[in-house]
């Protein structure tokens, strides 16, 4: 539990990694499983009108914690530079900015999003009978999702502190007390929509107390002082540029499944299949990738305080190994997740639902959009690791390509020729040519390292 910064020039990189990327794994992964837990007790007893619900509030709850990624994802990067530095005090300076910033940017996104909430379900795809349950769990979900947003700001804080294991604990207790809260709300209480929103925020409430016991203890390496708790405007201008582009990441999910939820309204009837089913099984096999994605971002968020921490002390052979080793673990893990969505499509969807329908339709979307994920690993850590060291323009630019520039389009023109078919495999085509992009960009990097700073690239 305790800090010790030697080892991020010192330890075995391996070792050092996994002390970092197995709690930031844990960490990342939370939210998703509360979107997993909620949509099983969904989709078995509240019903397929419910399910489809729930897969409309996708973008709606990812701008949410896009906040938290705008905030936290540019603390920590910073902080662990400032500690390679040894500068303590800005560290703790920063940590308080990071704390008011984040209350000021989601009170005034959570107002805005609750203050036109009837507009933007219809915007997102909602039908009359979606509409009411969207709306049922959002109301309770959006003012809670405060704590959510600070929650995962400092937890990750916490881990850039030299904390993995506590981090990682606290977001086991909030899973923890959401497995239990919501059959409580949902089967004993008979409260819906409403039961799955006040078990997920309770969860949320429980995590935000544990982190910020540890921020306010006098026996922690960085500091909640109230002295700091004021907008540093250098602060906030390092932290927005660096969490620009995980924001712009997130943000741009949340435009894609808006239009994907639009393609499916028009296409799926066409097909002759209901468009809330067909929304429905999107959302089924969004919670299963995103399931993936976030591990992966666990495992960037791994490699981010040592990739930092180095970078900051000018260790570039560390930095380049690390980047490596991330890349290998990445891509291990978004195979497996091709592996299986392409060959187990129907076993993991069953989860959601015990209608036959929504089963098919979920495992054929599951099928299509992992057709290309063995790639996704190796683009994700590119992107995260030119963020990593402050070269945020080629990181917001990587981030759009795989989820606008070059996705939207070929969302828009498949569908023309392939129907339904054409909106499920949009998003592998992207996939691939996105990850091309970024190795371009990476090979471009460590070849002027090379030159500058004589490593061999090829030896690491």
């Amino acid at each position: 539990m305790t800090t010790n910064y030697r080892d991020f020039t010192d330890k075995k990189i391996s070792a050092l990694f996994w002390q970092y990327a197995l709690p930031a794994i844990v960490g990342t992964s939370v939210n998703t499983l509360y979107n997993i837990i909620d949509g099983i007790f969904i989709g078995h007893f509240i019903g397929r009108e419910a399910l489809s619900a729930a897969g409309l509030i996708l973008p709606i709850m990812n701008i949410a914690t896009g906040i938290g990624l705008l905030v936290g994802v540019g603390s920590v990067s910073r902080i662990s530079i400032l500690l390679g530095k040894k500068e303590h005090d800005k560290a703790e300076q920063l940590a308080g900015t990071s704390f008011v910033l984040t209350l000021i940017l989601s009170g005034i996104t959570l107002f805005l999003l609750l203050l036109f909430i009837d507009p933007m379900l219809y915007f997102v795809g909602a039908s009359e009978i979606t509409h009411l349950y969207a709306k049922q769990f959002l109301t309770v979900f959006l003012p809670g999702s405060l704590f959510l947003t600070l929650t995962f700001n400092f937890n990750n804080m916490m881990r850039a502190c030299g904390y993995p294991l506590k981090a990682m604990v606290t977001m086991f207790i909030s899973v923890i007390a959401n497995i239990i809260l919501a059959p409580i709300f949902i089967l004993l209480f008979d409260w819906g929509m409403y039961g799955v929103a006040i078990a997920t925020t309770l969860s949320m409430i429980i995590s935000f107390v544990f982190v910020m016991q540890h921020f306010t203890n006098k026996y922690s390496d960085i500091r909640l002082r109230w002295h700091n708790l004021r907008l540093n405007w250098e602060s906030v201008k390092s932290i927005l540029s660096i969490g620009m582009s995980p924001f712009a990441m997130q943000i741009s999910t949340s435009a894609v499944v808006i239009f994907i939820n639009w393609q499916l309204n028009h296409y799926a009837p066409i097909s002759h299949i209901n468009s809330d089913d067909a929304i429905a099984a999107y959302a089924n096999a969004n919670r299963l990738i995103t399931l993936i994605i976030m591990i992966v971002i666990g495992v960037n968020q791994g490699m981010q305080p040592i990739v930092g921490y180095n970078f900051g002390c000018k260790n570039l052979l560390r930095v380049k190994q690390t980047f490596f080793y991330a890349v290998k673990v990445a891509t291990i893990i978004t195979s497996i997740g091709f592996l299986l969505g392409f060959f187990t499509p129907h076993l993991l969807v069953s989860a959601f639902s015990s209608d036959d329908d929504i089963i098919e339709l979920s495992a054929i979307a599951l099928r299509f959009v992992t057709l290309a994920y063995a790639f996704v690993g190796f683009q994700m850590v590119t992107t995260s690791f030119f963020q990593c060291i402050g070269m945020a323009k080629i990181s917001i630019i990587l981030s759009l390509s795989r989820q606008v520039l070059i996705l939207l389009p070929i969302l828009y023109t498949l569908p023309l020729f392939f129907g339904l078919d054409g909106v499920w495999a949009a998003s592998p085509l992207s996939d691939f040519l996105s990850t091309a992009l970024a190795y371009i960009a990476i090979y471009w990097f460590f070849k002027s390292i090379n030159k500058r700073h004589g490593l061999n690239i090829n030896k690491t």
